[in-house]
């Protein structure tokens, strides 16, 4: 058992989620302000999305949702950060409590609801952190403002084309969240007929900004296989997969325990199969030039090397981060140079 085993154990096990995610934040931008920069083997230089970056394992958006600690996750040993799901208008999230432990699981529940200051606060930030001489790559995740109605397409169009255009330009690349089961509509823009629109729009908004797309792990094999059609003829760079399920079978967590996390996203090692298997599909479906990024579940080095080696061109997690500490990144990337 490592030391921080024992410190999750007997201390942040048992403080609310949220307020434990905001003193491992604290800490995290000390990290970023005392020794700032990313330092990682040149072995694990991985070339995607048009870029180069230092690992090919990062950080999932959903950990660092208002850019406040690139420098500091880059000093952990992630190669890139996807910042977000920030959206065009500052908003405060679902009512809290919001984000549930799973310990049986190793997993969470989130239903945190998009909290965050908004586009333009983010962007200065994120500038920032641009400046810095060596920094993980930094990835923008973009989401639909809550106030504004799913079934309106103009209005859903104008709410992302607005963070679009002042991200894009701070962004090393910019990712449509369609996925998320916590904001009422969004995953309804996840059919074709709504998001081929959305996507095309975005992507003429980024200019030269790679952009890629987030779906579901609850997509089946027929709609996963649209969406590779889709960016296929879009020509965009990318695709993540997945994002949290709304899902709940095959649980260790006592059920009373899963009832009273109640609704929200499911992530950790729950989600892995079915994100592989989304791996796969998406990996046989989409010519080599649109790259898959596959998140959900990961762990170990070896997921992370079981992921690129079912084609995947970069590997995130977030999850695991909680159960494994500020080692984890590092412990990854020794893994992988260890093959």
């Amino acid at each position: 058992m490592t030391a921080y085993d024992l410190l999750f154990r007997h201390g942040f096990a048992h403080i609310d989620p949220e307020r434990a995610h905001h003193l491992g934040a604290a800490a995290i931008r000390a990290i970023g302000a005392a020794r700032p920069g990313v330092r990682t083997d040149a072995r694990l230089t991985t070339q995607a999305l048009g870029r180069r970056f230092p690992t090919p394992f990062g950080v999932a958006a959903g950990f660092d949702k208002d850019a406040t600690m690139i420098a500091g996750l880059g000093a952990l040993g992630f190669g890139h950060v996807e910042v977000g799901t920030i959206t065009a208008r500052a908003q405060p999230g679902n009512e809290r409590p919001r984000l549930f432990r799973l310990v049986d699981d190793r997993a969470l529940v989130n239903r945190m609801g998009f909290n965050n200051g908004g586009a333009a606060a983010a962007a200065e930030r994120i500038a920032a952190a641009r400046e810095a001489r060596s920094r993980p790559v930094i990835g923008v995740n973009i989401g639909k403002s809550r106030v504004v109605d799913a079934d309106d397409a103009a209005a859903v169009e104008a709410d992302y084309l607005h963070s679009a255009r002042l991200l894009a330009p701070v962004a090393d690349y910019l990712a449509v969240n369609v996925s998320s089961p916590n904001t009422p509509g969004l995953r309804g823009l996840q059919e074709e007929r709504v998001l081929e629109p959305l996507l095309a729009a975005v992507r003429e908004a980024a200019g030269a900004v790679p952009v890629l797309v987030k779906i579901a792990p609850d997509l089946d094999d027929e709609q996963v296989a649209g969406i590779a059609a889709l960016a296929t003829r879009l020509e965009l760079a990318g695709i993540i997969a997945t994002n949290t399920t709304i899902r709940r079978d095959g649980l260790r967590t006592a059920a009373d325990a899963v009832a009273r996390a109640g609704a929200g996203g499911l992530s950790g090692p729950p989600v892995a199969s079915r994100s592989l298997a989304v791996l796969r599909l998406l990996r046989a479906e989409l010519p080599g030039s649109i790259d898959v990024v596959s998140v959900g579940g990961v762990e170990t080095a070896a997921d992370v090397r079981e992921r690129l080696e079912a084609g995947a061109a970069l590997v995130q997690g977030y999850t695991g981060f909680i159960y494994r500490g500020p080692g984890w990144a590092r412990e990854i990337n020794r893994g992988l140079l260890a093959g």
